[in-house]
């Protein structure tokens, strides 16, 4: 009797592996439709142009910020993680854009995504990690004027 009674926690946590064991799915997204879904949508303004780092940035940078970051979580619940990271991306960009406004800039350059400080550059996608309850993308960038 007291061995099968020893035995139960693990029998438990074969039974239920997703309660012992969170979900991280790494995904590589386009970037550049979400930014064109997020100003068409009104969220962004279009004012300030985003640019990944490899992207070529029309014009001379006249003037570059510091580089800054911007780490946003979303719920993922109910989303495809598709949807969940496109959401956690629009919030980063809307932080992006204020900080280019406040330093009185036009464009972000260099954007790079920094997912557990870990930085991953594509000029055409970006990091994001999805679980059943939560989606999270960090990037870092630099504002700019871009004449």
């Amino acid at each position: 009797m007291k061995k099968s009674l020893l035995a139960l926690p693990f029998v438990a946590a074969l039974c239920f592996p997703a309660v012992s064991q969170a979900r991280d799915t790494q995904h590589f997204l386009d970037f550049q439709s979400v930014v064109d879904k997020a100003v068409a949508d009104g969220q962004l303004d279009g004012t300030v142009k985003f640019y990944l780092k490899g992207q070529a940035v029309p014009g001379k940078i006249a003037q570059r910020f510091p580089e800054a970051s911007s780490n946003k979580k979303t719920n993922a619940a109910n989303k495809s993680d598709e949807a969940a990271c496109e959401w956690a991306l629009r919030s980063v960009l809307i932080a992006f854009q204020d900080n280019a406004k406040r330093n009185g800039g036009n464009a972000v350059v260099d954007m790079v995504s920094f997912y557990n400080r870990k930085e991953y550059s594509d000029p055409a996608k970006f990091e994001c990690h999805a679980g059943s309850i939560m989606a999270g993308v960090v990037m870092k960038g630099a504002a700019a004027i871009v004449k």
